[in-house]
This record gives structure tokens, C-alpha cells and sequence, in this order.
């Protein structure tokens, strides 16, 4: 069999952003596998432990020197990758380094990753309304003034909120 048309199973760390928050998993032939990101949750006081995403972005080159990952892979091929011991113990290993490095102070708590859709429990972000994503004109202005070096008014400084917007269409 030739070597682009075999699975070799590697498992190595792979950086997103930092080192230890990202995992290739070589799944299929030429190296095309799976890059999954690894995020931790300090949500609970003193405990670091995985926030699980399934949807790892699709690894290409996994076999070869410089590995690369774009879009995005199928879940099924995640919950796949899951079902093999030495991708939950690499995940494991790397979680851990990855909570030490982000939260020294706080133990690490394994969560053992979710296995299907049915498992996986999405976490629930609070809902943005329009006020929240919209900045203050005077305060655009002002950082404006300030990145130009311009001089600054009594105006620039009223933050107060702008009018609601009218209704209807």
C-alpha cells in the first residue's frame, strides 16, 4: 500500500493560538485528519476542566512537515476520533498542560469529552441586543481625536446613551 493511501493514526499536538490549545488527528489517507481546538472553562471557582467543541476544523498534511488545518470537519469524524484510547488520553494530556498554562492556580478536572450529539450540551451564551453592539458616537469620536492626536471638547466627553431607534419598518 502506498504511504498516501494509509491512515497513520498519528496524534500530535497542533497550536490554534498558543501552545497546547489544539490536537491533530490523522484520520484518513495523505494525512487528512481532524484539528481539534481546545478551550478551557474557569467558569466554576478553583476547577479548569475542557469546554468541549465539536466541530474541529479539517486537518490536511497531517503526515507530512508543516500540517494545516481550514474549514470545518464533520462531527461524526470527531465522535469517530473519540472512540480510539490514545486520542482521549493525547486530549487528556494536552487539556491539562493547557489549564496549568491558563490557570496555574486552579485544579484540572478531567470531563470526558462528549461521545455523540445527544452528549454534547452546548454552552449557552446570554443573547446580545442592539444596545450592546453598538458603541456611543462621542466615544468613537473621541478615540478618533485621541489616534489622531486631535484636541479633545467638552462634547467629546458626553456618553450619554443615544435615542432608542424609531419603530416600524
Amino acid at each position: 500500500m502506498r504511504p498516501e493511501q494509509h491512515n497513520s493514526g498519528r496524534v500530535f499536538p497542533l497550536p490554534r493560538h498558543s501552545p497546547d490549545d489544539g490536537l491533530a488527528v490523522v484520520t484518513g489517507p495523505g494525512g487528512v485528519g481532524l484539528h481539534i481546538w481546545l478551550d478551557p472553562d474557569t467558569e466554576t471557582a478553583g476547577i479548569c476542566r475542557p469546554r468541549w467543541n465539536p466541530d474541529p476544523a479539517r486537518l490536511s498534511g497531517g503526515d507530512g512537515p508543516s500540517p494545516r488545518s481550514s474549514g470545518r470537519a464533520p462531527r461524526q469524524e470527531f465522535y469517530a476520533a473519540l472512540r480510539r484510547g490514545p486520542v482521549r488520553s493525547a486530549l487528556r494530556r494536552q487539556m491539562a498542560r493547557l489549564c496549568h498554562q491558563r490557570a496555574p492556580t486552579r485544579r484540572f478536572q478531567w470531563q470526558a469529552p462528549p461521545r455523540s450529539d445527544a452528549e454534547f450540551l452546548p454552552v449557552l451564551q446570554p443573547l446580545l441586543e442592539e444596545e450592546h453592539l453598538l458603541s456611543y458616537p462621542n466615544a468613537v469620536r473621541r478615540a478618533e481625536k485621541q489616534l489622531l492626536g486631535l484636541p479633545l471638547t467638552p462634547k467629546d466627553w458626553d456618553d450619554t446613551p443615544p435615542p432608542p431607534a424609531p419603530e416600524g419598518p
